[in-house]
């Protein structure tokens, strides 16, 4: 590991932190995008759709790392210094710090102007869920389950792959991440064909999510006055209550540590679904409550760097 990529690295959260998503130019999530669109609408249908939807996860993630590498490879053979450019600007993209933080702002914005109904919309940008119906509390939940899920998705996950791989290792992320979020679905559409995108993305992020959950219950400010042993004991248990083998472990840790309880009942297309509830209600979930979650998400952030850290040192030293 080079100690050099740990400084890009640093360059690139800080770049993320201050630009976010480029304004001017279309973000490279949504040429992925297209690319699974086109396959997705080519190979869905007919016969052997787990073995078609198999191939499609590899051409699209094998065709985004491939792009990545041969950018900063022949951006190294041309110069150092535009090789760490290059590096800096495709890490800080594959991050969403700051267009995380605005999305839940929109709603927390109208949420603080008294705008329910504004905030029920804005809700609906980000989530998947009917939020014509919900009350603050509700409406605040979204977010925080969101922000919570999104803080190793969008922020911690590529980061550590960028820390252990550069901008490549973050884009093949970026790839296994874009195709889950399209086609990942257990419904009849995607049942067969996006079972590998599914279950690759479960991989990706097994390691991050915990990883993340556990830099949560640490490093953040609690709100309760419960002992780490018990919030720990409790972030582990309601976990695995999530339908995701991943997710559970970023909004447990973020329920236990503001004192709040996720989860619930929800409505998709009007179909009423519950999912286990997290965490305790010792307060009752309010606007304020989004913005303790952002906190946590730049807490995470920079606490993921100095692990990072701390590893290349090691490895540094053992070296």
């Amino acid at each position: 590991m080079s100690i050099i990529l740990y400084f890009i690295c640093i360059i690139a959260v800080l770049m993320d932190l201050i630009l976010g998503e480029p304004k001017k130019i279309t973000h490279p999530v949504i040429y992925i995008g297209r690319f699974i669109s086109f396959l997705e609408k080519a190979l869905n249908k007919g016969s052997y759709l787990r073995l078609k939807g198999f191939m499609t996860v590899l051409i699209t993630v094998g065709a985004t790392t491939f792009t990545t590498f041969v950018i900063v490879y022949l951006a190294f053979k041309i110069h150092f210094l535009l090789w760490v450019v290059v590096e800096i600007s495709l890490i800080s993209l594959a991050l969403a710090q700051k267009s995380l933080k605005e999305a839940a702002m929109i709603v927390y914005d109208a949420l603080n102007n008294h705008n329910i109904d504004q905030a029920r919309e804005k809700l609906g940008w980000i989530v998947g869920r009917d939020t014509t119906h919900l009350d603050e509390p509700e409406i605040v939940r979204g977010v925080i389950e969101t922000v919570s899920e999104n803080t190793s998705d969008g922020v911690t996950a590529p980061l550590l792959y960028a820390l252990c791989f550069g901008a490549t290792g973050a884009w093949c992320y970026k790839a296994i991440n874009t195709l889950d979020s399209m086609i990942g679905y257990k419904n009849d559409r995607y049942g067969q064909f996006g079972y590998t995108a599914a279950k690759l993305d479960d991989l990706a992020n097994l390691i991050p999510s915990r990883m993340t959950g556990f830099i949560l219950l640490i490093s953040t400010k609690k709100y309760i006055n419960k002992s780490f042993i018990f919030r720990l004991k409790n972030w582990l248990k309601d976990a695995k209550k999530h339908p995701s083998p991943n997710s559970g472990y970023l909004e447990a840790a973020t329920a236990w540590q503001l004192g709040i309880r996720l989860g619930g009942y929800n409505q998709y297309s009007g179909i009423e679904s519950f999912r286990a509830y997290m965490g305790k209600p010792y307060f009752t979930m309010r606007k304020q409550h989004i913005k303790r979650a952002i906190k946590q998400m730049y807490v995470c952030t920079w606490w993921t760097l100095l692990i990072g850290g701390i590893l290349y040192v090691i490895a540094f030293t053992w070296g």
